[in-house]
């Protein structure tokens, strides 16, 4: 096929965006070239609301030809936590003929150079976002987020992060020049001279392995980070949640190919049911870097297994946030309870415990007990979702039957503070939906400890009682250091208590929220400024996103000659 995009079309209209990636990652400054709110689409070949939702239901039932080599069956299956069948099929691959078939485009996109495959990258991102309200409801009916967070964080946020890995991977491949010339004086005698050249050289095909609750935010950052530092890469979705990386494939083939590559550069690995292919792939050699998100048993066996790859995995975590103090005690109250509720609490930088002396803690409204601020926390999530519709609208569905599971389960481990409840959905009648659970729990004793040491994914939250401040950071370093977080929260008014958290937080290598009582939450990070996990501790060995995230994607190789 004849490239429709040439080099000089793609740099003169994605540079500009590039640049400015490039001074967002350096100012740490707010900057997103992606809209949030959907009204800003529909013009200049973007969908608007209306033909993204006729869209999405043109995909329902279809079979999703990519073109790729060696599709030997037809797969699907997905069910929508929403309750409807997508129906949708999707190539399985004969990987003995996919595999080969990917390695052989790599040449050709090691030698365009870290800026073409940044700006064939940015293309790929620009047209996922025109797409957006698409690719929202594909969001929404794979993973159960309510319409409007699908629409962000499966929208703009993922493609901000998308973007933010290509600026990462820019930067640290032209840190060596292309070209050098060298010399060395050799006193009365001729010096030494010497061209030499240095090429980064990618490490192989990579495998991105999605998740079912996050697949485009989290799949995206390793997506872009490996194809724009050279390497071919393999995605293999989450069966539950297969649509919006196979929509994403599709379109970077598209791109690939008009830009003159190989489109099998980027290729999907869809499953058959109970299959289990990912122990497969991530073994196999051409595999040489993988991206993982989910389960810690998984991430830890293919840290352990995947010996040939170098393995990038977000894994769980028990996040913690300490209350001590507050001189805002209705800001705080209402910060947490809408980091609790927000999409069911089925976010890996969802708060877990809340450590709270037993004592109680000390507010601009005067003291408050330990059984009085876990009750006022209750009232405050009862009130955010006391309205059916507005609950809808912030919970979203319960993903899978594990959760719902758990939530059922976590009610017999304490005091419950705060009941689960059963909310209807008048549009999706088989939708589960359900409000968070609040369990008071003891750090003193052992089997409360047993509990609340663990991660307990989903809408469940521990309201432990402590001794003191002291007692609660030394439990947040335990619980980091054996249990890893993606996220700490704390407040506190006292500087001595501060300094004690964040010193915590530096040596265990945790990302920490102080005092968040606004329309910011512990549970949000904004690509280009905030670092998603640190890479520091069991929850994750990598950050979203930083220069170690990317710099080992490839390697310098270095070719000289006599001048």
């Amino acid at each position: 096929m004849a490239a429709e995009l040439t080099a000089h079309q793609l740099i003169e209209q994605h540079r500009p965006t590039l640049d400015q990636a490039l001074e967002a990652i350096r100012t740490r400054a707010y900057w997103s070239p992606h809209p949030e709110h959907p009204k800003a689409y529909g013009e200049n070949g973007s969908l608007d609301a209306a033909a993204g939702k006729a869209a999405f239901d043109a995909l329902l039932g279809s079979r999703l030809d990519l073109g790729q080599p060696g599709t030997d069956d037809w797969v699907g299956g997905e069910t929508s936590p929403y309750g409807i069948e997508l129906g949708v099929t999707y190539p399985h691959a004969d990987v003995d003929t996919l595999l080969p078939a990917m390695r052989a485009g790599q040449r050709a996109w090691r030698d365009a150079g870290a800026e073409m495959r940044a700006v064939v990258c940015l293309e790929i991102l620009k047209r996922i976002s025109d797409r957006t309200h698409e690719f929202a409801h594909a969001v929404m009916h794979t993973s159960g987020q309510a319409f409007m967070m699908a629409f962000q964080a499966g929208g703009p946020h993922a493609q901000d992060r998308g973007l933010e890995a290509v600026a990462y991977a820019y930067v640290e491949q032209v840190r060596t020049p292309d070209n050098a010339e060298w010399t060395k004086p050799q006193g009365k005698r001729d010096p030494l001279a010497l061209t030499k050249r240095f090429t980064p050289v990618p490490r192989g095909v990579a495998l991105v392995i999605g998740c079912n609750t996050f697949p485009t935010w989290n799949g995206y950052p390793g997506l872009f980070a490996s194809l724009a530092t050279g390497n071919a890469v393999l995605v293999k979705p989450h069966p539950r949640a297969v649509l919006p990386l196979a929509l994403t494939v599709q379109v970077a083939r598209e791109v690939l190919a008009e830009a003159g590559f190989d489109p099998n550069l980027v290729a999907l690995a869809a499953e058959r049911p109970g299959e289990g292919i990912a122990k497969t792939l991530a073994t196999r050699p051409e595999i040489r870097i993988i991206d993982y998100t989910g389960s810690t048993a998984f991430g830890d066996w293919l840290e352990a297994n995947a010996r040939q790859a170098q393995v990038y995995t977000e894994k769980a975590g028990v996040n913690t946030v300490l209350v001590e103090s507050t001189d805002n005690y209705k800001g705080m109250l209402s910060n947490l309870a809408f980091s609790l509720s927000l999409y069911s609490g089925q976010m890996c930088t969802t708060p877990q415990n809340l450590l709270i002396p037993r004592d109680g803690i000390r507010t601009e409204e005067g003291p408050r007990s330990y059984d009085e601020v876990v009750a006022d926390l209750a009232r405050s999530v009862g009130g955010l979702l006391g309205d059916d519709a507005r609950a809808n609208g912030l919970l979203g569905a319960i993903v899978n039957p594990d959760v719902k599971a758990r939530l059922e389960a976590a009610a017999g481990l304490g005091e419950v503070a705060l009941a689960s409840r059963e909310i209807a959905n008048p549009e999706f009648p088989d939708a589960v939906v359900r409000t968070p659970v609040i369990v008071k729990l003891d750090g003193a004793k052992p089997d409360d400890q047993a509990a609340f040491m663990n991660e307990c994914f989903g809408p469940v939250s521990f309201a432990v009682a402590v001794d003191s401040a002291a007692d609660a950071v030394a439990l947040l370093r335990r619980t980091i250091r054996s249990r890893g977080a993606m996220t700490v929260g704390a407040y506190t008014t006292s500087e001595e208590v501060e300094e004690a958290v964040q010193e915590a937080c530096l040596e265990e290598c945790a990302q920490l929220s102080l005092n968040l009582t606004g329309g910011v939450y512990v549970n949000q990070t904004a690509a280009f400024s905030d670092f998603h996990g640190s890479g520091g501790n069991p929850a994750a060995n990598a950050a979203l996103c930083d220069g170690a995230f990317v710099a080992n994607r490839f390697r310098v190789v270095e070719v000289r000659r006599e001048a």
